[in-house]
C-alpha cells in the first residue's frame, strides 16, 4: 500500500514540474536527452573506458570479453544466442516461448541491439584474443578463434518516461558459468557503461517464475520494482520491471516511492 501511495505522489510531483515547465523548456529537455542517446548510441567500444573489464578470472574460470552490435552478428553467434535463450528461458515462458522467441529473434538483430559477448579462454592466449578483437569489434563472428561462447549481455540506449536509460535485454550465462560471480561482474560493467554514457538508470525485464533472475537482481544487486511495472499499476502479469536509477529525476520518476 505504501509504494502505491509513494508511487501516486510521485506522478504528482512529476505533474506539477511539467506543468511548471514552458514548452519551450520542455522541447528543450527532450532535445537534450536524444542528444544523450545519440551520444551514447555511437560509442561502439565500451571497453576504451573500462579496458580492465575485457577479462575476467576466479577460480576455474578464465573469460574474455568483447562487444558487439545486433546488425553485424554472424550466423554461429545468432545460433549460439538462439539456443541459449530456448535453454534458459523456455521454462520461465511456459506457453508464451513459441511467440516471444519469434520476438527475440527479431530484437537481437536490430541495429540499435548492443552486445557484451563473453569466451572461455583457458586454451587460448589473452593477448592473442586482444589482437583478434581489435580486428573488428562489431563483428562477432569467428567464434573458433576467439574461444567457446560461453555468455552474453543484449541493452540498448534508450528513452523510458522521457529519461535516458540503459535498457538491459538479455542477461544470459551458460549454466556451466554460473555461480561463479560472472553475472555480477557484467551487471557492473553495465551499469559503468550506463553511467559514462550519461544514461540516468538501468532498466530490465524479469519473468516472476524466474526466482534465481528475480533474487539476483532484487536482492544482490538492489534493484527496485519500477512504477512502469505492470504490478505497480494493478495489473497481473508474468513479468516485472526493475530499474536502479543514479540520479534524482530517474529515481522519482522510475522507483517511485521504493526505497533502498
Amino acid at each position: 500500500m505504501e509504494v502505491e501511495k509513494s508511487g501516486e505522489s510521485n506522478n504528482k510531483s512529476k505533474n506539477n514540474r511539467d506543468k511548471k515547465m514552458t514548452r519551450k523548456e520542455i522541447l528543450e529537455k527532450k532535445k537534450k536527452v536524444q542528444e544523450i542517446i545519440k551520444a551514447a548510441v555511437s560509442q561502439k567500444d565500451p571497453f576504451s573506458s573500462f579496458p580492465t573489464f575485457r577479462h575476467y578470472k576466479k577460480k576455474d574460470l578464465s573469460v574474455y570479453l568483447d562487444s558487439g552490435c545486433g546488425d553485424c552478428l554472424s550466423s554461429p553467434v545468432k545460433q549460439y544466442i538462439q539456443n541459449l535463450l530456448k535453454v534458459n528461458m523456455e521454462a520461465s515462458y511456459g506457453t508464451e516461448w513459441p511467440v516471444e522467441e519469434k520476438v527475440k529473434r527479431r530484437e537481437m538483430v536490430s541495429s540499435e541491439a548492443r552486445y557484451i559477448f563473453v569466451y572461455e579462454i583457458s586454451n587460448v592466449d589473452a593477448n592473442i584474443m586482444l589482437k583478434l578483437s581489435k580486428k573488428g569489434r562489431c563483428n562477432a563472428d569467428g567464434m573458433d578463434d576467439k574461444g567457446h561462447l560461453v555468455a552474453f549481455v543484449h541493452y540498448r540506449f534508450t528513452i523510458e518516461e522521457e529519461i535516458p536509460v540503459l535498457y538491459v535485454y538479455e542477461l544470459q550465462l551458460e549454466h556451466r558459468v554460473q555461480g561463479k560471480g560472472l553475472g555480477k561482474f557484467l551487471m557492473v560493467l553495465i551499469e559503468l557503461i550506463a553511467q559514462k554514457s550519461k544514461m540516468s538508470a538501468v532498466v530490465l525485464t524479469v519473468q516472476k517464475a524466474n526466482m534465481i533472475a528475480m533474487n539476483f537482481y532484487r536482492n544482490k544487486l538492489r534493484y527496485l520494482i519500477s512504477t512502469m511495472s505492470p504490478s505497480q499499476m494493478g495489473l497481473q502479469t508474468n513479468y516485472e520491471l526493475l530499474c536502479k536509477s543514479f540520479d534524482y529525476e530517474a529515481k522519482a520518476g522510475l522507483q517511485g516511492g521504493e526505497d533502498k
